[in-house]
């Protein structure tokens, strides 16, 4: 097995791992998000002097901390094991390795530049993750 199938397959491990641990890993939410209509889900860190949360007073959501983190090799990975990069004409596809890198064509690019991405990245192998018109 060559190294760049070689390192595919680590890192399709990776993401493999990184999905196992997600599914443990809380959904973590702002302090008291469940109690005010006005006050959104999304993550805040807590700072009050005698917040509960901040505390970590068992019963409470947990806190986000480093050791929910996944996998160093899996960062920055799309779900398929391939970088992601992003493409803007199609000189850009000189750059990419298809065997660990997909591309992902930037919304600003027009029909007629997609169409030649598209067909240019067919012929070097590379795979596409929005190939949809």
């Amino acid at each position: 097995m060559s190294s760049e199938a070689k390192g595919l397959e680590e890192a399709k491990k990776a993401v493999e791992l990184r999905e196992k641990i997600k599914k443990k890993k809380p959904k973590f939410v702002r302090q008291e998000s469940w109690r005010y209509d006005r006050v959104e889900e999304s993550w805040r860190r807590p700072r009050g002097i005698d917040s509960k949360m901040r505390k970590e007073v068992k019963g409470w959501p947990a806190r986000v901390k480093i050791g929910y983190r996944g996998p160093r090799e899996a960062r920055g990975l799309h779900p398929s094991a391939y970088r992601e990069v992003i493409v803007y004409n199609v000189d850009d596809l000189n750059r990419i390795d298809p065997k660990t890198e997909a591309i992902r064509i930037a919304h600003t690019v027009g029909a007629r530049k997609r169409a030649e991405i598209l067909s240019r990245a067919k012929e070097m192998g590379i795979h596409v993750l929005n190939a949809v018109f």
